[in-house]
């Protein structure tokens, strides 16, 4: 039998409540095991860093609403989230893997840690800096995203446009130099990047776990974390 790679997954904790829970949805396991892989769900100590880095083929990044340093925001904006011991271990985490060239998915909050570990600055608000951008913060809201050409992760998907969820409030606002853009939504939103060069590190503003497992073309991207492993 192929051994399946083995796929930390950075869990997400309820800020909304205490902080005293972690939390993750199911569908981050079930669409890692589809794909192929075995995952793993990591806690905030600082001493998983290094393990999760040698024995580990590969990190998936939860969504979830935390607050980034007020460094990696545009200048006089900070987050409206509550810190989170979840920052400093995912950033460690998320830069051994970039220096590694071990493939990394960021989903939400994770793409975000790529953007601002590669130069990017963020908005705490997406609305309130464009009025006229979609609702990204409605679980209800479905839009589409185009995929740049040339781009990993169009090659992956195999399609130039996906039908995704919004469940964002901060977003890039600013691209480093050290991402590229991946995909766009129709308000100009940067909706997915990656890192030029890197085998595999790819960030979605979308929740695809959410849309996992009903044949959706987006699921090609966790098959892709996989194989790259």
């Amino acid at each position: 039998m192929t051994k399946r790679p083995r796929i930390a997954v950075i869990l997400d904790e309820n800020t909304s409540g205490d902080g005293r829970r972690y939390e993750a949805s199911k569908a981050y396991f079930q669409a890692i095991r589809d794909a192929g892989g075995l995952p793993f769900g990591i806690p905030y100590f600082p001493e998983i860093v290094e393990p999760v880095l040698v024995d580990f083929e590969g990190v998936l990044s939860c969504g979830g609403r935390f607050a980034y340093p007020d460094s990696w925001y545009l200048p006089g904006r900070r987050s409206k989230a509550p810190p989170s011991e979840r920052f400093e271990v995912e950033r460690a985490i998320f830069t051994g893997c970039i220096e590694r060239g071990k493939p990394i998915l960021g989903i939400c909050a994770g793409m975000q840690m790529i953007a601002g570990l590669n130069g990017s600055r963020l908005t705490p608000d997406l609305r309130a800096d464009n009025p006229d951008a979609l609702d990204h913060d409605n679980r209800e809201t479905l839009h589409w995203v185009t995929l740049t050409d040339g781009s990993r992760l169009r090659a992956v998907v195999g399609e130039p446009t996906l039908l995704v969820n919004s469940l964002h409030r901060e977003a890039i606002a600013e691209l480093g130099g050290g991402v590229q853009a991946a995909a766009y939504a129709s308000d100009g939103a940067i909706e997915a990047i990656e890192v030029p060069g890197h085998p595999f590190a790819i960030g979605l503003q979308w929740h695809q776990e959410l849309l996992s497992g009903e044949g959706h073309p987006g699921d090609a991207i966790f098959r892709g974390l996989v194989r790259a492993c």
